[in-house]
């Protein structure tokens, strides 16, 4: 023992309160490994486990034993054999289930979910993706990007998780060439443009060697990023979760006496307090929190994810399926959700077969009315479908006798999934996220009220659009100006504006934060309201046509359906469609108001790039790359491609 190293002073707290106020501070993040098979998924996990010095002696010896017999590596440690633990993993050198692994740093805990990479296990990763804030995608070096990557990349997408790692391994057989590096980075980003994720970090490792794992690595000293773990322990995903919306489903009512009736469940997120007003859905019954009770006694306020007793204040008929909720902010409540699925059953989906929907404490029978496409994971592109085979994803429109309290899945996580049961077999054949849009049928038509079928009827005018547009001398068209918020949208419309004026056009610029000051001030941002406002600019657009002008429509419209509801209304003949390119990082370098910076946050919510998607236009009339040429070069692009279509300056 070193003779001149002194005990600590009397008062000094003892060393292990210290270590366990310590631990309690840190937060946890779950994260999964996923990718092709043999991508070196459970080898990287292993180092990391070693590297980070969690793995005890008896394991290490557990796994020299069992490299011996099922190793890879000669007479090294096969690191993967700390993660496969089925014998038929070992044998065949493959991950089968999820294989979990908890460890710790002094600056966060973790939980990993190390997912199997064959095509026929899918399921299983989809099961992991689904609990984590981050995904740790593997890549070959000698391979690239291969369609099970991109299946994992999107699944991971699907499930909500905001944060990926593209994780570029074995590049010590590629002699850990930077030019091999850029490539796939270069592929996987135009691949990930088309998915909800705006937080991606590129490692080049080696899972075999250790490259970047844990330490860096002298042979990529043309890599300046941080090592994997240094990545781990720094994300922040402390916004990511729902810490806002409160939602209490019951899973059992609590009978033990006459005296006492409570609810047990556990807070799916936000917050719920002592006192505070709820209404129980389905049945819109309105009580108090009386208490909240756990093991440890009464609580003033309960957050998720804790699972605790409820009374309330009154005596109201509350089951299991019920679902606790503030007044004020309240979820969807309907027999239909629109949703995307991963099929997971040997069995084909085919609409109408009778399924058992799960979500939240629910339990409900339901079907599949409608598959609306299936989604090609190579392209990201739609493809007409009847039907979806194991593994695929697709959307589908699910129906159910019982009333579903939902959210957005992108919302919450908690009230946004759910799984489908055979209900003859007890197999779970699919697990779903809830979108939060609707069908373009049903937005063009949920506007209409009930009375105006029949109370209202048209008045067409003796005018026709023709003889208005021959009167201006011009061709009435509808220029739909798409893209991310601060993409230069505005700039063009307005730029253009000014130009067809000058030029002797009547024209009009329907700008969407514009639109939100008059004819919209009634709308908020969640989905629906965003759907009503392009609708309303979208009818605007079309009247204005009617009387002859041309429109110059600047709103983002983030998703494909958005766009083809106002391709609808205003009619394809005068629909023409531009993209306005700009990625999210040139978007936000421009945004001098800070919105984005306030959405990174948390200040604020659904914004489009950072926590509510966008979906690219597939086949617009025009691609403007507005973060490369100037606003000039812009306005006369759009300019030719009106004149192209026959409006041509008024003599």
């Amino acid at each position: 023992m070193d003779s001149t190293r002194s005990d600590p002073p009397a008062e000094s707290p003892p060393v292990p309160e210290s270590f366990l106020e310590r631990h309690q501070r840190r937060d946890l993040l779950r994260f999964l490994t996923c990718g092709s098979v043999d991508d070196g998924k459970s080898t990287l996990i292993g180092r990391l486990l070693h590297d980070s010095g969690v793995v005890f002696e008896d394991q290490l010896e557990a796994a020299r034993a069992a490299s011996a017999k099922h190793g890879t590596t000669e007479e090294e440690i096969d690191y993967a054999l700390l993660l496969d633990g089925l014998e038929a993993e070992r044998e065949q050198g493959i991950t089968i289930d999820v294989a979990y692994r908890y460890f710790s740093t002094p600056r966060r805990s973790f939980i990993i979910a190390d997912t199997p990479g064959h095509e026929q296990y899918t399921r299983n990763m989809a099961t992991g993706a689904s609990h984590c804030d981050l995904a740790v995608i593997l890549v070959d070096a000698r391979k690239g990007l291969l369609a099970q990557t991109r299946r994992h990349a999107f699944i991971a997408s699907l499930f909500g998780i905001k944060h990926l790692v593209l994780a570029v391994n074995k590049m010590d057989l590629v002699d850990y060439s930077e030019e091999v590096f850029d490539e796939i980075r270069s592929a996987f980003s135009e691949f990930s443009a088309k998915l909800v994720v705006n937080d991606i970090h590129f490692i080049p490792v080696s899972a075999l060697e250790g490259d970047n794992v844990v330490e860096r690595s002298s042979r990529t000293p043309w890599y300046e990023g941080s090592t994997l773990l240094d990545y781990l322990e720094t994300v922040y995903i402390a916004s990511d979760r729902n810490l806002i919306d409160l939602r209490f489903p019951v899973q059992h009512v609590l009978r033990p006496s006459e005296e006492f009736r409570g609810y047990c469940g556990t807070v799916a997120s936000g917050t719920l307090r002592q006192g505070s007003e709820v209404v129980v859905l389905p049945a819109g019954k309105r009580s108090r929190i009386e208490s909240i009770r756990t093991w440890d006694g009464e609580l003033d306020e309960a957050s998720a994810p804790m699972a605790v007793v409820v009374t309330l204040e009154d005596e109201i008929d509350v089951a299991r399926g019920d679902m606790m909720v503030p007044p004020s902010n309240v979820p969807e409540l309907d027999h239909s959700v629109e949703a995307m699925a991963v099929w997971m059953d040997e069995k084909e989906l085919e609409p109408g077969r009778d399924l058992i929907l799960k979500q939240t404490t629910v339990e409900a029978p339901a079907k599949v009315t409608d598959l609306r496409y299936r989604i090609n994971v190579e392209t990201l592109h739609r493809e007409d479908a009847e039907r979806l085979t194991l593994n695929e994803i697709g959307r589908i429109r699910l129906e159910s006798p019982r009333l579903i309290a939902h959210d957005p899945y992108l919302t919450n996580r908690a009230t946004g999934a759910f799984i489908l049961v055979d209900r003859m077999t007890n197999h779970t054949v699919a697990a779903g996220t809830i979108l939060e849009r609707h069908s373009a049928e049903e937005v063009t038509s949920h506007p209409t009220a009930p009375d105006a079928a029949t109370n209202v009827q048209p008045h067409p005018s003796s005018i026709v659009p023709e003889a208005r547009a021959e009167r201006l001398g011009q061709s009435p068209l509808t220029v739909w100006l798409t893209g991310l918020p601060r993409s230069g949208k505005s700039s063009i419309a307005y730029g253009l504006e000014k130009r067809l004026f000058e030029e002797g056009a009547s024209v009009q610029v329907l700008d969407g934060e514009n639109l939100r000051l008059g004819v919209s001030s009634d709308l908020g941002f969640s989905p629906r309201d965003r759907q009503e406002n392009i609708r309303r600019a979208a009818e605007l657009a079309r009247m204005l046509n009617d009387q002859g002008l041309v429109v110059l429509a600047a709103l983002i419209t983030p998703t494909a359906e958005d766009r083809e509801m106002a391709r609808e209304i205003v009619g394809e003949d005068r629909y023409l469609e531009v993209h306005c390119a700009a990625p999210l990082e040139a978007c936000e370098a421009r945004d001098v108001e800070g919105l984005y910076e306030r959405a990174r946050k948390g200040e604020i919510r659904n914004v489009t790039g950072i926590d509510a998607p966008y979906e690219v236009p597939e086949d617009p009339e025009l691609v403007l790359p507005t973060h490369e040429e100037e606003l000039e070069a812009s306005v006369e692009a759009v300019r030719e491609l009106l004149a192209s279509r026959g409006l041509s300056s008024p003599s």
